[in-house]
C-alpha cells in the first residue's frame, strides 16, 4: 500500500458548484475557506449478556459549508449558490479541489443548499456563508 508523504496547503483550493438546469460546473468566485464533513452512523447490535456494547457501521453522509467574499455577478458560481435556496432548487452538483484542480484529490457528489448568509462590516469585505448536505455518496478521485 503505498502512502501519502506530501501536505499540502489551501491557497489552491477550488470550488466548482451547478444546478440541474446547467449542463457544466462553474467556479465559485472569491472563496475563502471550505469544510467537508462525512459521518458512518454505528447502529447499536448489543444483545442481553453481551457484557459489552457492539455495534456495526450504518448509514454514510456528508455536509459542508464554505466562506466566500460576496459577489452578486453572474457566470461565478456565487449566484448560483444565492439561487439555490432563494428558489428552492432540489439538488445541485458540487466539485471541491483542497489543493488545487491539478494536485491531489477532488471530492464531488450531489448536494442541497440549506443556507446561505451575507455579512457586513463597516470595515471589512461583503462575505458569504454558504451550507450545504450531500445526497448519495461523496466521491474522492486522485488527481
Amino acid at each position: 500500500m503505498a502512502t501519502n508523504t506530501t501536505t499540502y496547503t489551501g491557497e489552491s483550493g477550488v470550488v466548482k458548484f451547478t444546478d440541474n438546469s446547467s449542463s457544466s460546473v462553474i467556479n465559485v468566485a472569491s472563496i475563502r475557506s471550505f469544510t467537508v464533513d462525512q459521518e458512518l452512523d454505528a447502529i447499536e447490535s448489543t444483545v442481553m449478556g453481551s457484557g459489552a456494547r457492539t455495534y456495526i457501521p450504518g448509514l454514510r453522509q456528508f455536509s459542508g459549508s464554505m466562506d466566500i467574499y460576496f459577489r452578486d455577478e453572474s457566470g461565478q458560481g456565487n449566484i448560483n449558490l444565492f439561487d439555490a435556496v432563494n428558489e428552492g432548487t432540489t439538488t445541485s452538483l458540487i466539485e471541491l479541489y483542497p489543493s488545487g484542480e491539478t494536485t491531489g484529490i477532488k471530492l464531488s457528489g450531489t448536494v442541497i443548499v440549506t443556507g446561505h448568509s451575507i455579512t457586513a462590516n463597516f470595515d471589512g469585505m461583503v462575505e458569504a456563508s454558504v451550507t450545504f448536505q450531500g445526497t448519495g455518496a461523496l466521491t474522492k478521485t486522485a488527481l
